[in-house]
């Protein structure tokens, strides 16, 4: 079954209503880049972090799949689960559970190592990996109810071939639904573009202008990702020009849309 999760650059779960939890946990950097052929392996660190003044963390290393659908979000699924995965070739160095003790922090190596025979021809492979909490604390809820915490923290890792980069997006469609503007995108690449996508409006009428508020995005090859820019409630009646603009890759393309629609 697959589940959503909306992820921050570190993601920390806690059981419910915690007051003041005395435990902590920090892993940099939360995303992890390898460009490594079949048959190769690369290896690159990760610093996990006991940010907790009185706690020893006792820590374990698992693996999952992610992938993203249509809005952005964070599908993730089981291990080995998906075309995309990548998880089965990583190696967790020197091991997969340690402990930290308060303020401590270490520096585990993940090493990616596609086989050798490998056959598919899919540009970017993904993993999850998450570091757990296996020895949850004594804490206080805000109710003052007796519980235990514990956190989990992931980060994203990704390999590609090392060919020539090609970060592409292609805009389908851009139209007008309700009150909202959704620009529909295809990343038609063979890289993860991420970038920023902004829109503005002029009335045609007056010859105003309004800017909403900017989107970042993030993508993989193959993705479909719908954008939606919300309209102010406070926009005037009339005849507009919509255009938006898709910034992204190391280069800083750009692709634009433009669309006419009557706000009434």
């Amino acid at each position: 079954m697959k589940k959503i999760f909306c992820f921050m650059p570190l993601l920390m779960l806690m059981l419910s209503n915690v007051g003041h939890a005395q435990t902590g946990l920090s892993v940099t950097p939360p995303r992890v880049y390898f460009t490594v052929a079949p048959g190769e392996s690369q290896r690159q660190k990760i610093t996990v972090s006991n940010v907790s003044k009185t706690s020893t963390l006792d820590l374990s290393i698992s693996l999952n799949d992610w992938s993203y659908d249509e809005k952005g979000n964070n599908l993730i699924h089981n291990a080995g689960s998906t075309p995309t995965s990548c998880a089965k070739w990583v190696a967790i160095l020197p091991s997969s559970f340690f402990s930290l003790a308060p303020g401590e922090h270490r520096d585990i190596e993940i090493q990616l190592a596609p086989p050798a025979n490998l056959k598919d021809s899919i540009a970017v492979h993904t993993a999850m990996l998450y570091v757990s909490q296996l020895n949850p604390v004594d804490d206080v809820s805000q109710k003052g109810t007796n519980i235990k915490v514990a956190v989990r923290t992931g980060i994203k890792l990704y390999q590609r071939l090392p060919i020539s980069r090609n970060a592409n997006l292609d805009i389908e469609n851009f139209a007008k639904v309700k009150e909202e503007l959704v620009l529909k995108f295809a990343n038609i690449g063979n890289v993860w573009a991420d970038g920023t996508a902004s829109c503005e409006l002029l009335n045609r009428q007056t010859g105003k202008k309004t800017t909403l508020k900017d989107i970042i995005f993030y993508s993989l090859p193959g993705d479909k990702r719908d954008i939606y820019f919300t309209l102010p409630q406070t926009l005037e009646k009339g005849e507009y020009v919509a255009s938006a603009v898709l910034n992204y890759g190391d280069d800083a393309t750009v692709k634009l849309a433009e669309l006419e629609f009557k706000h009434e």
